[in-house]
């Protein structure tokens, strides 16, 4: 488990997925940890076991199913909160590790879930009920950032999906499943994770007063 901690106290700690191609430590995930961390939000980064894995034998493996992700998320959480007691509990993830983390949150119980680039559906594919299902009742509040170009969920497919109350979306003009815009939009890349940053660390503040 990596930590990301603000020079001062945090007011909540988010336990930080990464998606099914990527580790902990990927440029995507340790970019918005630091921003978090800067923002006052501890973040505690973590790998499910085939990455662990992939991670020791230098050789790719495939996603673990979704029972053991989730017990994977579990365990983290009892870490997460063991380091930073007394602090209000975040989870959430990249992708992969998003969805895993709002089918966590009922066993988890946590102040609410942060979704970066949440995969509504596989590319090129229709939406699923259960990738849809963990957003429709969610027993806490989720925050969903998403870009509007996202080939697992765009602004104008999710339009049409029916979410829960507790789920806020916010879009990211022009961006991709990473959030990245493309050059010809003349919008920053940088600035696409800044605003995904500010947007979490607001949501984390409002739920965790």
């Amino acid at each position: 488990m990596i930590f990301d901690t603000p020079s001062h106290a945090p007011f909540a700690v988010l336990l930080f997925a990464h998606g099914a191609g990527a580790p902990m430590d990927s440029p995507f995930m340790a970019g918005m940890a630091s921003r978090l961390a800067a923002r006052g939000v501890a973040v505690a980064r973590f790998e499910f076991p085939y990455m662990a894995a992939r991670r020791a034998a230098g050789a790719k493996r495939p996603p673990d199913r979704m029972p053991v992700l989730l017990a994977r998320f579990a365990e983290a959480a009892a870490e997460a909160r063991a380091a930073f007691p007394g602090v209000p509990l975040l989870i959430g993830g990249k992708s992969m590790g998003g969805r895993a983390a709002a089918m966590a949150a009922a066993a988890i119980a946590p102040a609410g879930v942060v979704a970066l680039g949440y995969p509504f559906h596989p590319a090129g594919k229709a939406a699923t009920p259960e990738r849809l299902l963990p957003l429709a009742a969610p027993p806490c509040p989720v925050l969903v950032v998403q870009g509007t170009r996202d080939a697992l969920g765009s602004a104008e497919e999710v339009a049409g999906y029916a979410l829960g109350a507790a789920v806020e979306v916010v879009w990211i003009a022009d961006g991709d499943h990473s959030l990245k815009p493309r050059r010809a939009s003349g919008l920053a890349p940088e600035a696409a994770l800044d605003s995904a940053a500010d947007t979490a660390a607001a949501f984390a503040r409002r739920i965790c007063r």
